[in-house]
């Protein structure tokens, strides 16, 4: 019989579970609110040999070719049950991420730490489950990619890149910081990339297949530049904007290509320094952060890619912190942040620029605290080391 400690301690667990199946539920009662439709869409499209993209607007359909491919079975299986086992890939694959993550993460009472993160993350995630949007499982593969890389796995990086850039081209922003991490496995990815690109061709002539795979690299390169389509984006460009003061796209391009130095030698620094429990927390986290908050073609979904690992971070420093407010505070952040889009008039107001700041202000923190931690912590093995 479980006692009441163990029950309390994985209350979150529950409610993670339980808040996905109501998501999944109402997604099948409503069909509203969901990107499925331009998922099934694609797998007649493209099976049909037509265009895939508007690269004109830069709306619709903005994943490989090889996208379609991976949605055939679920299109098959009809409307109801393939969107939901659609969404219960990309949920058991984010859900196994973070359950990997805290096993690696030394110290007592680990379920408390994944229940509570989970239980953070929730209200946040719950819009894009509930949607059925393909950056639930771009987070768990990334995750699972960074694992895989600091692990030196070649099998299980090829696997979890190739799943990544299926589920989102941005997951290449992942795939290059890993490369930069681990040279040596540069070649495994580049080939999950030339696996990607190649799946279409066992499905659909040479030709039209080309012209799509052509037709999506010009999406790539112009949704960056081209602002003139319907798209808005919630990166960091959007309170500007909000504002009346929207930034040039050249001081914007400008001030990424700055955040992206930063990441990577952030990310080299924990690889580097961090414990081996925390170092791929850290590096995800710096990765996810520069993929929501800097990404261009950033919607406010996509932010559950980020609230993920930042509530395992605070999780594990709830545990390992007896004190402080900074805890407190950012605990209260990040769940209340997945309330904005409650009520309708405070989702119109708070929509595109709110998520943005929120979230860089709870992420900063966090990357500041483990920095933090990772530096006394060496400075402490120094100083044993020549004591």
């Amino acid at each position: 019989m479980p006692t009441f400690r163990q029950l309390y301690d994985r209350l979150g667990v529950g409610l993670w579970a339980l808040g996905f199946s109501v998501a999944a539920i109402q997604a099948a009662v409503t069909q509203s609110r969901a990107v499925v439709p331009v998922y099934r869409r694609s797998v007649d499209t493209f099976f049909a040999h037509q265009p895939l993209y508007n690269v004109e607007q830069s709306m619709g359909f903005l994943y490989a070719p090889a996208f379609a491919v991976l949605y055939t079975p679920f299109m098959e299986l009809g409307p109801v049950f393939g969107d939901f086992l659609w969404r219960l890939l990309g949920f058991a694959v984010l859900t196994a991420a973070a359950v990997k993550q805290v096993r690696k993460i030394e110290g007592p009472n680990r379920i408390w730490l994944l229940s509570y993160g989970l239980f953070l993350a929730l209200p946040l995630s719950l819009g894009a489950m509930r949607n059925g949007q393909a950056t639930v499982l771009l987070t768990g593969a990334c995750w699972l990619l960074t694992f895989a890389t600091l692990e030196g796995r070649r099998a299980e990086a090829f696997l979890w890149a190739s799943v990544a850039i299926i589920a989102k081209p941005t997951a290449i922003v992942m795939i290059l910081l890993c490369g930069a991490l681990r040279p040596r496995l540069i070649p495994v990815l580049i080939l999950s990339l030339l696996f990607v690109f190649a799946i279409p061709y066992a499905f659909a002539p040479v030709d039209y297949v080309n012209a799509q795979h052509h037709e999506f690299i010009r999406m790539l390169t112009s949704m960056g530049v081209d602002k003139s389509g319907p798209f808005r984006t919630a990166d960091f460009t959007a309170p500007f904007t909000a504002i009346g003061m929207p930034l040039a796209e050249s001081t914007a391009t400008v001030l990424r290509i700055v955040a992206a130095a930063l990441t990577l030698a952030a990310v080299i620094w924990f690889d580097r320094q961090a414990e081996k429990s925390l170092a791929a927390l850290a590096i995800f986290l710096a990765g996810a952060f520069y993929m929501t908050v800097l990404n261009p073609r950033v919607e406010t979904n996509t932010y559950v890619m980020l609230a993920v690992p930042a509530a395992i971070t605070i999780a594990y420093l709830w545990r390992e912190e007896q004190s402080g407010a900074l805890r407190v505070v950012l605990s209260a952040a990040i769940f209340l942040c997945g309330f904005s889009g409650v009520e309708r008039h405070v989702l119109e107001f708070l929509d595109l620029w709110f998520r943005p700041i929120a979230m860089s202000l709870i992420a900063l923190p966090l990357l500041w605290r483990l920095w933090d931690r990772t530096r006394k912590r060496t400075v402490s093995v120094s100083s044993r080391a020549y004591g």
